[in-house]
């Protein structure tokens, strides 16, 4: 049998938290990090298989075998997870996506991207990934 990818979407939440919910099926998770979000979601994938078996009930094959999560970001939450910690500055950003510190800054803060800028955003942090890829080969 061939292993199961899930995908998953990671969202910074208003009070700073952070969700963590699947495309296609019913998983979630929360915590104070993204960490903790992921986490809180596996034991909630083992606590329903768990469940499942001692009730008798139905649940999907893929729970009995090895199964991959692919967690994807959101722009907004992945630009303030990554400045907020410090990771990326806003001047950084601006090089690697021709996006001004002021329209990065609205984003960080509620607005949300038009989807030209957001392609841009996600190209910018591809083209950086793929740099940082090179290193290791």
């Amino acid at each position: 049998m061939e292993k199961k990818v899930i995908d998953a979407i990671i969202e910074r939440a208003e009070d700073g938290t952070y969700d963590v919910y699947c495309i296609k099926e019913m998983f979630t998770g929360a915590g104070a990090s993204v960490a903790e979000a992921k986490a809180d979601m596996m034991t909630q994938i083992e606590f329903f298989k768990a469940t499942a078996k001692e009730e008798g009930l139905r649940y999907p094959d893929f729970l009995d075998g090895e199964f991959e999560m692919s967690y994807k970001y959101d722009i907004k939450s992945i630009l303030v997870y990554y400045v907020k910690n410090g990771i990326f500055s806003l001047s950084g950003l601006e090089k690697i996506t021709g996006i001004n510190q002021k329209q990065l800054w609205a984003y960080l803060n509620g607005t949300t991207p038009r989807k030209a800028q957001a392609e841009r955003i996600e190209k910018g942090l591809k083209n950086l990934a793929k740099d940082i890829n090179a290193i290791f080969v």
